[in-house]
């Protein structure tokens, strides 16, 4: 990812001027990343190194998920939308 996707999503998920580390920018984040070793694991199928950083990855972002939404359903559902999870 570049730095420029990443300020990007940054910028778009966050609540505040100074938030960097919020859940909704972490997960953006991960879906971020995990679209693209996806996209990496379909030209490169042997390749398990890759596929175990990618489930940690997964289940990161379902723990991030969980939380947002026990603590707060309305962001937690427009998050959903805005990455396209969950059809």
């Amino acid at each position: 990812m570049t730095k420029t996707k990443k300020t990007e999503l940054v910028t778009k998920f966050r609540k505040g001027a100074k938030d960097c580390g919020s859940s909704q920018v972490q997960v953006a984040l991960l879906t971020e990343r995990i679209r693209e070793v996806s996209d990496h694991l379909r030209a490169h199928k042997k390749d398990h190194h890759s596929e175990v950083g990618l489930l940690r990855m997964v289940s990161r972002r379902k723990s991030l998920l969980a939380y947002l939404k026990k603590s707060d359903a309305a962001a937690y559902e427009a998050l959903i939308k805005q990455l396209n999870l969950r059809k």
